[in-house]
């Protein structure tokens, strides 16, 4: 009897080893698992990040484009009446020496 008590406390410990084999190599595969579908997630997640902000670059590049041709056409406007102002004082001081000298 008591050899029967030791076979089954035998047996009882070996399936208890073989349970928690099984237990531990389906939570390995779990983790594994997971690990995987996060790298996928964490993949995709990085490449449309990429592509937004590719996105907001080309966005950038045009709004930047639009603002320098307005600089530009600002600045040549700007120059023109300068120039017009410029050939008008030049006038009058040549005027004002050429009087102011006959005078």
């Amino acid at each position: 009897m008591a050899s029967e008590a030791v076979k089954r406390i035998l047996e009882a410990e070996a399936e208890a080893d073989r349970r928690s084999a099984e237990a531990r190599a389906k939570a390995d595969g779990i983790v594994t698992e997971a690990e995987r579908k996060a790298s996928i997630a964490v993949q995709k997640r990085l490449t449309d990040a990429k592509t937004e902000t590719g996105k907001l670059r080309d966005d950038n590049r045009r709004r930047l484009a639009e603002y320098t041709d307005k600089a530009e056409k600002d600045c040549a406007t700007k120059l023109g009446e300068l120039e017009k102002t410029a050939a008008s004082n030049s006038d009058r001081a040549v005027e004002a020496i050429i009087s102011g000298y006959f005078s």
